[in-house]
């Protein structure tokens, strides 16, 4: 079996709509039989923050580093915090071992915001550090804007324009993660 792609939910906001957004994603790739896994920021043990974690990495730790490593590919879901991504996604990517963990990895890319743009600045921001790390960006973006009038009560998309959009962008990625990486496979059905 494949390695998965690991979708990573950009916040530890409780609650947040980049884990609603991930959660979706996920369901788009199980309907398409491609391996992913979900990993919420939430899910940050409080001891990786301890400033000695940066010298020696805990245990919760490695075990996230391994995740990272073995995965296919990398699917980041981001909200715009004051005109950026959040701090602790940062934090995150500077625990992770450089340069092996992105070195090489396709990686995809969705924004998420209440404002206007979807995230925009913070996406294009995450560009640059993982292109600084040799990570393969997906060309295909999805932003959402106005993120928080977008649910129903059951956490699904008001907007089926959304949804669809990214439903298409992760069979895409798939296929980008074989083109690059040059594994040959025929491409889930659409």
């Amino acid at each position: 079996m494949p390695s998965p792609i690991m979708i990573i939910s950009g916040t530890n906001r409780a609650q947040s709509n980049a884990l609603r957004i991930s959660k979706i994603i996920l369901g788009h790739y199980r309907d398409a039989k491609i391996p992913a896994e979900l990993f919420s920021l939430e899910e940050m043990p409080l001891h990786v923050f301890d400033p000695s974690s940066y010298a020696k990495k805990p245990p919760a730790m490695q075990a996230i580093q391994k995740r990272v490593l073995d995965a296919q590919g990398l699917h980041v879901i981001t909200p715009e915090y004051n005109g950026s991504f959040p701090g602790v996604l940062k934090y995150f990517i500077d625990m992770l071992k450089f340069p092996e963990s992105f070195d090489r990895k396709p990686v995809a890319f969705v924004g998420e915001a209440a404002g206007v743009w979807g995230g925009l600045r913070a996406v294009e921001q995450l560009q640059m550090i993982f292109g600084y790390r040799n990570a393969h960006s997906y060309p295909d973006r999805v932003f959402i804007p106005g993120v928080n009038n977008k649910f129903d009560s059951a956490g699904n998309f008001t907007d089926s324009d959304i949804n669809d959009r990214l439903k298409k962008q992760a069979i895409g990625f798939q296929c980008f993660i074989h083109s690059v990486c040059g594994i040959e496979s025929k491409p889930p059905p659409v």
